[in-house]
Order: structure tokens, then sequence, then C-alpha cells
């Protein structure tokens, strides 16, 4: 039987579970929290007066935090990209009885929300070019992106544990440097982001787990190879309007290295953390390919730890579009 055959196959036995996974980790609509929780209400009296209070505690936020909270708002935005990629998973499918496509479309709605919130905010803020960065988003969902992954649920799932977790990571900084700033109720939207950012690891992760239940040294394989590749980040297209694809990821990822939202140290401590949890070590009955996969494995955090030490990061911002310094 085929790789592609056999990885169906573990998809479909998976399947019977779905719904109780999608109980487990993600939450009903009517329970859960919407964007305008967070934004002043349009419809209510005071609505002018709560947008001029944003506008005053924007002014207490530095270039480089606009930067990076921009470049995650559009990464949030480019949903309609990821969804269409994970759809096309093999195993998953466009069929509304297919408990995986069910889970793909809910996760998604869940994560909708995460770029709705935070464009609302950023367009009343005063603070940013909303239209540069309305084609910025524009670009990168044309663009599309490639992470690597092909149609393999393993690794897709592996994908998936590890950027759910760097998104955890870095609105969950941006949180604490909002907070350090005085912008409580910034701090509490990427703080609760960051919260669905948790709960979505934490279920790919469990997905995980349960193909190495019964089919461990093809996962094994796929983590491998996810890992020796590395985990290319969902918005590596990135790119302002006028420009080619090149420097503007480069960039934004600098400025996230410098304000330290999201590190190179980050990356290899997720790694740790997916070997950890996955109990890597433990995991018998594998093939001798992917018992040299393993080895790998274990001792690639090491090797990436002495590479992320000694990176040097640019110390002078770079001139985004998005964020005019004449307005901070």
């Amino acid at each position: 039987m085929s790789l592609k055959n056999v990885r169906l196959e573990v998809m479909q036995f998976l399947e019977k579970d779905v719904d109780a996974l999608i109980e487990k980790y993600l939450i009903p609509i009517e329970k859960i929290w919407q964007p305008t929780d967070f934004l002043p209400d349009s419809e209510g009296d005071t609505f002018f007066e709560e947008v001029k209070e944003i506008r005053e505690l924007a002014k207490e936020l530095p270039y480089d935090f606009w930067v990076v909270l921009v470049g995650d708002m559009i990464t949030e935005e480019a949903l309609p990209t990821y969804e269409s990629w994970l759809m096309d998973v093999e195993g998953v499918g466009q069929v509304e009885r297919n408990g995986w496509s069910k889970w793909v479309r809910h996760w998604t709605a869940e994560e909708n929300r995460h770029g709705d919130v935070l464009n609302k905010y950023l367009y009343l803020s005063g603070r940013v070019n909303m239209r540069e960065i309305e084609k910025t988003t524009q670009y990168l969902i044309s663009d599309g992106f490639d992470i690597g992954t092909d149609r393999d649920p393993y690794k897709n799932f592996v994908y998936t544990s590890f950027q759910e977790l760097a998104t955890y990571i870095s609105h969950n900084r941006v949180a604490k440097l909002a907070k350090d700033r005085g912008n409580k109720q910034l701090s509490k939207m990427c703080r609760i982001i960051s919260g669905d950012e948790m709960r979505h690891h934490n279920a790919y992760s469990e997905f995980v787990e349960r193909i190495f239940k019964v089919d461990p040294s093809q996962m094994m394989m796929a983590f491998h190879y996810m890992m020796k590749q590395k985990i290319t980040m969902p918005a590596h297209f990135l790119r302002e309007s006028g420009d080619k694809i090149s420097t503007a990821f480069e960039e934004f990822s600098n400025t996230a290295q410098r304000i330290g939202v999201y590190t190179s140290v980050d990356y290899v401590q997720i790694l740790e953390k997916l070997i950890d949890r996955w109990e890597i070590e433990k995991i018998t009955g594998l093939t001798d390919e992917a018992e040299k996969a393993r080895d790998y494995l274990v001792k690639l955090p090491a090797r990436m730890m002495r590479l992320a030490e000694r990176m040097k990061i640019p110390e002078n911002s770079y001139q985004f579009k998005w964020v005019e310094p004449a307005k901070l």
C-alpha cells in the first residue's frame, strides 16, 4: 500500500473521534468572545469618547510595536489561504459529512475573529496607514503560500502544531508590551487571542499524538522532514505595495526579534516542547529509518540553539509603508 493510501486510511480511522475533539478544543459560537466585546459600541452614545481614548493610548506605543501588531494582523487576515490549503489535505475533503472538513471549517471560524478584531483596532487607532496594510493583505492572499507540506496530513499537523504555538507566543508577548505601556484593553485583546491559539495548538498536537499511536514510523519521518526543511512562517510571502516578494517578511521578523515578540530562541524552544509533548524518545516499534529520524530530532534543538545564540539582529528599524513615524 502506498504512503498516500496509508495516510488516508489513518485519517479515516481517526475521523470517528473528530466530533469529540471539536467539543474538547473549540468553543460554541454562542459562548465564545466576539470582536465587538473589545471595541467601542458603534450604536452607543459614548462611541466617539471611546475611540478618542483608543487614539490617546495608542500614542504611547512605539514604532516597532506597531510594525509587529500590523504584521500579526495581516498574518491572521490571510486566513482564506490557510483554510483552502487545509481543505485540500488528504483525508479532509469538501464533504460536509467528513469530520475533518468540519474541523477545518469550525477552526477557521474561530481564527477569523482574530484578524477582525485587530483590523478594527488598527483602523480606530489612527496610527497606521490602513490602505497600505490592506494592499499587503490582498497581496498575501493572492500570492498564496507553500509551507512544504503538500497534501500530507502528517506534515500539515506538525506544521499547525508548531505554528499555533508560535502565534500564541507572539500574541502573548504583544499583550505584555501593551500592558507595560498602560494599554490594558489592547493587552486583554491580544491575550485572549493567544488563548485561542494555545487551544488550537493543543488540538493539533493531539492529532499528531493519535497518529503516532497507529503509524509511528511514518509520523516520525514526517516530523523529521518538516524540521529538517524548517518551519516556514505563513506570512513568508509578505510584501508591501509596489514591491516584489523580498525583504518585507525578513524585516518584520527582525522587528519581532528586536523587541522580543518572537525570536530564533523561541523557535528552538517550540521544537523542544513538541519533542517532549509527543514523547519522541519513548516511541517504540520504529523502522530503522524512523530511528535515525528520531536521533536527528532529539539532537536538533542543541544544534539550533547554538546558531540562535550567535544570531545578530539589525538595530535599526526598517521603514514600512504601514506605519508612518510622523504619526507616532
